[in-house]
Parts: C-alpha cells; sequence; structure tokens
C-alpha cells in the first residue's frame, strides 16, 4: 500500500490530530465547556497507555465483566440461513450489555484526572445502569441524565440504576428521549467544571471522546478475531454485523476489521415505522452533515439545521444521528448500511427467542433482523454483535408481538 493509502486507512480507524475522521469529528463545544474538553484531549492517550491504567482495566475486564465474553455458534439461526451465524455475547457480560466496557475505562480515567462526581445520559438504561454500577465500585457520587419517555419505558433499569446509589434526573424537554439527557447532561457538565466527570456512552460528542469510547469498545473485535480463529481457524469472517445508534457497539465490533477490507461491515440502523413514515432514526438515510452535540457529523434535520424528532421502538437507537468515525466509513463506502423497522425488529428478536433460547435487546434484534437484508453464500461466517440482553425490553416485545 502505498503512502496516500495508508494514511486514508489509518484516518478511517483513529482520527486526526483535530479529532477528525475524514471530513467529520473536531470539538464544537460552548467556551465554558473548553477546558473539560482540552483536560480530557491532552491526558487521555497518557493515561490510557500507562502500565497502571492497562493493569487495572483489564483485570477488572476479566475478574468483574467476566471478558471474554463468549463467541457463539447459533446452529439453528445458522440453519435458517445457509450461514454460520456467530452471536458476540455481550449481552453476558456484567450489567447485561457492552457499555460496561467503556464505563470502567472512563471512570479509571476520571479517578486519575481527580474527578469526585461522575454524570451520564441514557437512553435504554443500559448505559446508565453501567456508570452507576462503576460508581459504586469506585465509591464515586453518580447522577445520570434520562429522559422521561424513557424513564418509563424503561423502568426496570432506572430501578437498578436507583439500587446502585445513582440520581436519576427525568428530563422533560424535546421529544424526551435520548438527545435531549445528552443535552441536560452537557449544560450540568458546564456548571460543574472542575469536579466532575462525563461519561458520554457512545462514540459521540467532541474529541476526543468518539476516539476513547471507540479504543475501550475494540475489545470486542479484538476478541472476536482470537476466538474466530480458535474455532475455524481464521480470525476473519466474512460479514460482521452491528446495530447502529450513536454507534458504540458498532465501532467496538468494527474497529479490528476496519483495515480488513475482505471483511463486510453491516450496520443496522433504526427505520422506526418506516424511512418515509415521519418517524425514523435512520441518520444515514435521512440525515445530513451539520453540528450535534459537538462534533461535525450526520444526524436528521431541517433545511435550517434543526433536529428532527427521531423515532425508534428501541431506546438505546432513538437518537437523531451517529458518530463521526461511523460517519465517515458510511461516506467513504467503508460499511454498509440497512435500516430496519420496529416490526422487523420485533419479529427477529421473537425469532432469536425460539430459535435460539436467548432475549436480545431491542438494540440488537435490529442487527438480527438485518440478516434478511443480505444474500449469503453457503456456509459463509457472519459475526453478530448482540449488544445487549432483553430483560429490560419485556414489556415492549410483550406489547409488540
Amino acid at each position: 500500500m502505498n503512502s496516500k493509502g495508508k494514511k486514508e486507512m489509518e484516518t478511517k480507524l483513529r482520527p486526526n490530530q483535530k479529532g477528525y475522521f475524514g471530513s467529520f469529528g473536531g470539538a464544537f463545544v460552548p467556551e465554558m465547556m473548553q477546558a473539560n474538553v482540552v483536560e480530557l484531549k491532552e491526558n487521555y492517550e497518557a493515561i490510557l497507555n500507562s502500565v497502571s491504567f492497562k493493569a487495572e482495566y483489564e483485570k477488572l475486564l476479566s475478574d468483574y465483566v467476566g471478558r471474554p465474553s463468549p463467541l457463539y455458534l447459533a446452529t439453528r439461526l445458522s440453519e435458517k440461513y445457509g450461514a454460520q451465524i456467530y452471536l458476540k455475547r455481550e449481552d453476558l457480560n456484567h450489567t447485561g450489555s457492552h457499555k460496561i466496557n467503556n464505563a470502567l475505562g472512563q471512570i479509571i480515567l476520571a479517578k486519575q484526572l481527580g474527578k469526585k462526581k461522575i454524570i451520564a445520559e441514557t437512553g435504554a438504561g443500559q448505559h446508565g445502569v453501567a456508570t452507576a454500577t462503576a460508581c459504586a465500585l469506585m465509591g464515586l457520587e453518580c447522577v445520570v441524565f434520562m429522559g422521561e419517555v424513557d424513564v418509563v419505558r424503561q423502568a426496570p433499569n432506572v430501578g437498578r440504576m436507583k439500587m446502585l446509589g445513582a440520581k436519576v434526573v427525568p428530563v422533560s424537554s424535546g421529544s424526551k428521549t435520548l438527545k435531549d439527557a445528552t443535552n441536560e447532561a452537557m449544560r450540568y457538565w458546564i456548571s460543574n467544571p472542575y469536579d466532575t466527570h462525563y461519561i458520554i456512552g457512545s462514540v459521540v460528542g467532541p474529541h476526543p471522546y468518539p476516539d476513547m469510547v471507540a479504543r475501550f469498545q475494540s475489545i470486542i473485535s479484538e476478541e472476536i478475531k482470537n476466538q474466530l480463529l480458535e474455532k475455524t481457524g481464521s480470525a476473519l469472517p466474512n460479514r460482521v454485523v452491528a446495530c447502529v445508534g450513536g454507534g458504540s457497539n458498532a465501532s467496538g465490533a468494527f474497529f479490528h476489521f476496519i483495515e480488513e477490507e475482505n471483511v463486510e461491515l453491516v450496520a443496522a440502523e433504526a427505520a422506526g415505522k418506516g424511512l418515509d413514515s415521519g418517524f425514523t432514526a435512520a441518520a444515514t438515510f435521512k440525515g445530513k452533515s451539520g453540528i450535534l452535540h459537538g462534533s461535525k457529523t450526520l444526524f436528521m434535520q431541517t433545511d435550517d439545521g434543526q433536529v428532527v424528532e427521531p423515532h425508534s421502538i428501541s431506546a438505546g437507537l432513538d437518537y437523531p444521528g451517529i458518530g463521526p468515525a461511523l460517519a465517515h466509513w458510511f461516506e467513504s463506502g467503508r460499511v454498509k448500511y440497512l435500516a430496519v423497522t420496529d416490526d422487523a425488529a420485533m419479529a427477529a428478536g421473537k425469532e432469536l427467542c425460539l430459535l435460539e433460547g436467548i432475549i436480545p435487546a431491542v438494540e440488537s434484534a435490529h442487527a438480527l433482523a438485518a440478516l434478511d437484508q443480505l444474500e449469503m453464500l453457503p456456509n459463509e461466517i457472519i459475526v453478530v454483535n448482540l449488544s445487549g440482553r432483553g430483560d429490560k425490553d419485556l414489556e415492549t416485545y410483550l406489547q409488540n408481538i
């Protein structure tokens, strides 16, 4: 590969010094937030690369989270599609999703920066639970912002957060979902800059968050490679499939395959009630470039730049945009994006229950539903990232199937 090609590949995986993945990224924040962001930018790489951080983080991933998470050959699902379909079982992590990987990493970082209080935003509640868990473990105060709509539809996770000692703040502005919870968390951080760290749960926000969160989640694809090599003799699948809201689980599942151009990467976005229904969250299909939550990315917006309210049956995918790295991977053609409706996700989730005895999160069900849109060769190897478990979504399933 020539030097120009090598530079392009590196840009796809990691941002440049200004925090850009291609034409997306950067840090667009109010002056009162600059100090917080600059502190992170100047310190995060040195901390993440330090011996003490790596030792503490890796020990917690192993002994507390239970990593590596299994890579399970779903035999009956595979029989249906005529392919070898493996499920990366992030649902079996402590707290029930991939979110704990990032929460633990950031809370160790926050302690090394001398922070005493942690704030977070959450939609489906899995990031909130993971953050509350990490705070309880480390003895730090925790405040979680959550849209009022999500407080109702994700009641089990609200209860878990409270049991873990977190203060859950319902947000009543806007659509009362994830976007609005993120807005409120950022406002709080501006007012409490010195003792507080904001654990953003996805690969969104100002640099360095998209890079930092992706690196914490990259353990997913690192393990997939090692596990596939052991199970099949090859570290490379034909395809990796993941759902995308902001994009943290997809970034983690894709990270170590971005430069493996023979591996097709498939992202399942929430089409809601349909792409042309006016009730959707499919940012690559309905969005355009602009500034959202501190970075330049793709999101759904009006002609004058106002955010269009998203809709998804999944609280974790109910977000109007995607992270800047995922926007770049879309623009460059590296990742294939598919739109999955609420109904298709419900059907796929129910099917996994009946075929494999696994209740997936509604978010993960979108990735499973995307399989119906793929043309598969016999016995090709497909890995689906099962990002979370469906305990929190039982009421949603029972009302919609």
